[in-house]
C-alpha cells in the first residue's frame, strides 16, 4: 500500500486496515516458523505497511 493511498483513508479505515495487517503479519510469521515461506519478503512488506499506517495515525492525532 502506497503512502498516497494511506493519506486518503479515514481514521477508522486506518485502524481497521492496521488490525487486519497485524493479524496477517502474525499469521505469516507463524507459517514461516513452521515451514519457510515461498516469498519471505512478504513479512517485511506487511510490517512496513503496518508502520506506515501507525505513523499516519499518530500524525493525525497530533494535528
Amino acid at each position: 500500500m502506497k503512502q498516497s493511498e494511506i493519506k486518503e483513508l479515514s481514521v477508522e479505515d486506518l485502524k481497521d486496515k492496521m488490525a487486519d495487517l497485524k493479524k496477517k503479519h502474525a499469521d505469516l510469521k507463524m507459517a514461516h516458523a513452521v515451514t519457510p515461506l515461498e516469498n519471505p519478503l512478504q513479512l517485511r512488506q506487511v510490517k512496513r505497511t503496518v508502520a506506515r499506517l501507525a505513523t499516519e495515525l499518530t500524525k493525525r492525532e497530533n494535528q
